[in-house]
């Protein structure tokens, strides 16, 4: 079993630039089969968008999806984790702020991301939650 967020996570995750329209960040999620993209700047990570952000902060508030910018409704200065932290911290600031992934920072840089079900994998790689991670994608 993996004891290190760098042996679980995802070393390339989705990004897009700040000022990128909802609707080719909602198409890079289609695209990856994903329900979040990483909002990054010159490597810096400064947010995250995810499906939910798409339609409680966008959708819900009538904003047009074609001119509004990810940066006007994804969250900033998400909770993150270092490539050398243990899995352990990363499932207790899931549990801590309800989150089903985070962003993996080394010194402010993106360099990966681990979901809930990359955890569900390593610790119990026989629980539900690890097989539908596992599952192959609906299309």
């Amino acid at each position: 079993m993996s004891q290190l967020i760098h042996e679980v996570m995802t070393e390339r995750p989705v990004t897009v630039a700040p000022q990128v329209s909802l609707s080719e960040a909602a198409r890079k999620m289609r695209d990856a089969d994903i329900g979040d993209v990483l909002v990054v700047d010159d490597g810096m990570l400064r947010g995250i968008l995810t499906d939910r952000d798409l339609v409680v902060r966008a959708m819900a508030e009538d904003k047009d999806p074609a001119t509004t910018d990810v940066e006007t409704v994804c969250s900033g200065e998400p909770v993150t984790v270092g490539p050398d932290d243990g899995i352990d911290r990363a499932v207790a600031l899931m549990r801590e702020h309800a989150l089903r992934r985070l962003p993996v920072t080394e010194d402010g840089k993106l360099v990966g991301i681990v979901s809930i079900g990359d955890l569900a994998l390593d610790k119990d790689p026989s629980s539900a939650l690890a097989d539908i991670s596992a599952a192959e994608a609906n299309t």
